[in-house]
C-alpha cells in the first residue's frame, strides 16, 4: 500500500514522466533529424541551411523572406525547421523569421506558422530538459539563468510562463529548458506558450507583411516601450514588497521583480 501511495504520488508530481508523450515535440524532433539528415547527406542542401542561417543571424529579414517565399508549399515546413533548430541549436533571434514569415506567406499565415514554430521548438526545449535533466541542459543554459528561471517558473508556475512569453527580450529558450525541469505538466506549459505568443507573433507577421523596411525601428520602439513598462513595474513592486514584507498573505500573481530578475540571468532572444 506504501509503495502504490509513493509511485501515485511521484506520478503526480511529474505526469509527464509516466506518459511520455509529446506530440508537438515529437513533430519538432521530426523536423530537427530531417533537418539534420540532408545537412549531413546533400552538400546542396548544406550551403542552402547555411545560407538560411547567416541571414537570420544578419537580421537580414527581406533576404530571409524572399527564400522562403521560392520553396513553395515547402516554405511553411522549412520555416518551421529552421525554427525549431533556432530554438534548440544557435542563439538566433527567433524574432527575425517570425519577420520574414510575413513577408513570404503574408500576416495571417505568417502569423500562423510563427506560431506553430515558436510552440514547436518551445516544446522540443521542453521535452529536452524532462528527458536529459539538469546536468545535460546546462551544456544548453547558464547555469545562473537556469536557476533564476526555475526558481521563479516553479514558484509561480504556468502563469509565470505566460508572462514571460508576453514580454519581449527574455530568452524564450532558456524559459522552455527551465519549465522541462520544473513540475509544470506539458499540457499546462504549452498553453500557456501559445497563448503568451499570440500577440508578438501577430504583431511581427503584420509588419514583416507590411512595413518589414522598419523592423528594426519597431523593434526598438518595443524594446523602449518594455524596458520603461517593466522599469515602473519594478518600482512599484519593490514599494509593495516592503509594504507587505511583514504580512503573511501570500500573493496571487507573479512579482515583477522577479521578471526582471529572470530577464537579466537568462539573457535576450
Amino acid at each position: 500500500m506504501i509503495e502504490t501511495r509513493t509511485r501515485e504520488e511521484h506520478h503526480d508530481a511529474h505526469p509527464e514522466t509516466a506518459e511520455h508523450r509529446f506530440p508537438l515535440w515529437s513533430l519538432g524532433v521530426a523536423l530537427v533529424v530531417l533537418a539534420v539528415c540532408a545537412w549531413l547527406l546533400s552538400p546542396a542542401l548544406r550551403s542552402e541551411l547555411g545560407d538560411l542561417v547567416h541571414m537570420i543571424a544578419a537580421g537580414n529579414v527581406d533576404a530571409l523572406g524572399d527564400r522562403l517565399a521560392t520553396y513553395g508549399l515547402w516554405g511553411p515546413v522549412i520555416s518551421l525547421g529552421v525554427m525549431v533548430l533556432q530554438g534548440i541549436l544557435a542563439p538566433l533571434p527567433a524574432f527575425v523569421v517570425t519577420f520574414a514569415n510575413g513577408l513570404a506567406f503574408g500576416a495571417f499565415a505568417g502569423w500562423l506558422i510563427s506560431l506553430v514554430g515558436h510552440v514547436l521548438a518551445s516544446s522540443v526545449c521542453f521535452a529536452l530538459a524532462r528527458r536529459l535533466g539538469r546536468r545535460r541542459v546546462e551544456s544548453f543554459v547558464s547555469t545562473r539563468g537556469l536557476d533564476s528561471a526555475y526558481q521563479w517558473l516553479e514558484r509561480w508556475g504556468p502563469h509565470a510562463v505566460f508572462l514571460t512569453r508576453l514580454v519581449p527580450g527574455i530568452s524564450f529558450d532558456a524559459i522552455s529548458y527551465a519549465a522541462g525541469l520544473t513540475s509544470i505538466s506539458f499540457k499546462r506549459f504549452a498553453v500557456a506558450t501559445t497563448l503568451g505568443v499570440v500577440p508578438e507573433t501577430l504583431l511581427f507577421s503584420y509588419l514583416g507583411h507590411s512595413a518589414h523596411e522598419h523592423a528594426a525601428l519597431v523593434m526598438s520602439l518595443s524594446f523602449a516601450v518594455c524596458l520603461c513598462g517593466l522599469t515602473i513595474g519594478v518600482v512599484l513592486g519593490r514599494s509593495r514588497r516592503r509594504a507587505r514584507r511583514d504580512s503573511q498573505q501570500a500573493q496571487s500573481t507573479p512579482d515583477v521583480v522577479g521578471l526582471e530578475r529572470v530577464g537579466d540571468d537568462v539573457g535576450l532572444r
